[in-house]
């Protein structure tokens, strides 16, 4: 009985695919809009993914246990100093901060100058934290922060405004009038991280790192209006949120406006929140290609169950039961909508790999998008097929021969 059943099954399949092999300019018509549907599934889904996990690795370079505070101040107050930040490293999840000056100042080195370069004070704990930044020679040590010491890194980009054809290492130059010597150098593809951009902006002439203390004496501050914290442990940044804040508040007498406190990791989840609906609006409009692909199908079936009326008539009358004859057509719109899903995935790989390749997108395989295209591509072929295909089922033997 099983294995009756099994060949009958065997048999529809085959004379299904003979029927699509027959009418190849027609079979590739009917499936091109389960095509379109499905390759704009799966690159768009694939793009998105690829966007997402590209923007996740730049916060992830910026630091999930990061948390970063820009400080506006009161007009009495105008930034931290330095038992203001004592009291937010005594905070109980805080491991270490790095106070931050960043400014644009001029340079020169022999008869070079720029006054378009970024100086960004930092201290030894920012390239503990950040230890890719550095790209060779030796970062800002806790003694160049307690002597004030006139030490700097520069990237590539300085380096080439202001030693064209030089190695810079050991050598020195004038920021804002004072003498600096160059200790060593930033490692490019890291400074280019979307931190750095934010902070740095795009039209400068590179960046120069030095001591924070020696900043606050080069711009004629004793304040700094940015720090990074870093906290204990990721999982307690919630925690570390709440202490920063009643720190914060503490210092500038409970003032509002004074301060903020950007979150690495709610900016994250935020983002991958913000895509995921986003993937999910662009997948519903490219499902609108795969309901018009399945009416297509739908009528390519109804055309086809009208051209082999007296098949149909000639099986009945030879004993075929109305359960095989729709058995046989809703196959044949099922092997249709799977043809059409396989080429689109195919095509829709293809196109999301072409547009990463000319972007900075990492491509990444999706396999959820290929099983929901060639899923969805199936069910189309099911529910668009099962009216042709009951409608072939239910035509009476005697006047289906009639038309011979």
């Amino acid at each position: 009985m099983i294995k009756r059943k099994w060949d009958m099954f065997a048999e529809s399949v085959s004379m299904s695919i003979s029927n699509i092999k027959g009418n190849k300019m027609r079979t590739f018509l009917t499936t091109l809009g389960i095509i379109i549907g499905v390759a704009a599934i799966i690159a768009l889904m694939t793009v998105v993914q690829g966007a997402t996990d590209t923007m996740n690795a730049q916060f992830d370079a910026m630091g999930l246990g990061t948390l970063r505070v820009s400080v506006m101040g009161t007009a009495i107050k105008h930034g931290l100093n330095d038992d203001d930040l004592q009291a937010i490293l005594s905070c109980e999840h805080v491991a270490g901060i790095s106070p931050s000056l960043s400014a644009t100042v001029t340079a020169k080195h022999g008869d070079t100058w720029s006054d378009a370069v970024s100086v960004n004070g930092s201290n030894d704990e920012y390239f503990r934290h950040n230890p890719k930044l550095l790209g060779r020679g030796r970062a800002i040590d806790a003694i160049d922060v307690a002597q004030n010491a006139r030490v700097c890194l520069m990237d590539g980009s300085a380096a080439r405004t202001l030693f064209f054809g030089e190695d810079p290492m050991g050598q020195t130059l004038y920021l804002d009038g004072l003498e600096y010597t160059v200790v060593g150098m930033i490692n490019e593809d890291e400074n280019a991280s979307l931190y750095s951009q934010i902070l740095m902006g795009g039209d400068t002439d590179g960046t120069v790192y030095v001591p924070y203390t020696s900043a606050k004496k080069m711009l004629g501050t004793s304040t700094v209006s940015a720090v990074e914290v870093y906290v204990t442990d990721p999982d307690d940044t919630d925690d570390a949120v709440d202490e920063l804040k009643a720190t914060l508040d503490e210092i500038f007498n409970n003032k509002d406006k004074t301060y903020t406190v950007i979150n690495m990791k709610s900016m994250t989840d935020a983002m991958n929140l913000l895509t995921s609906m986003m993937t999910s609006l662009l997948v519903g409009i490219a499902s609108i290609a795969l309901v018009v692909g399945g009416i297509g199908i739908m009528n390519m079936m109804l055309v086809t169950v009208t051209e082999r009326t007296t098949e149909i008539g000639l099986r009945k009358a030879l004993g075929a039961e109305p359960g095989q004859i729709q058995v046989q057509f809703l196959i044949e719109a099922i092997i249709l909508s799977l043809l059409g899903g396989v080429i689109g995935v195919v095509v829709g790989l293809g196109v999301s790999l072409a547009i990463c390749m000319n972007t900075d997108i990492t491509f990444s395989l999706n396999t959820f998008a290929i099983w929901l295209g060639v899923g969805f591509s199936a069910a189309v072929g099911i529910i668009f097929g099962w009216a042709p295909a009951r409608k072939a089922s239910r035509l009476n033997p005697i006047d289906a021969l009639r038309s011979m």
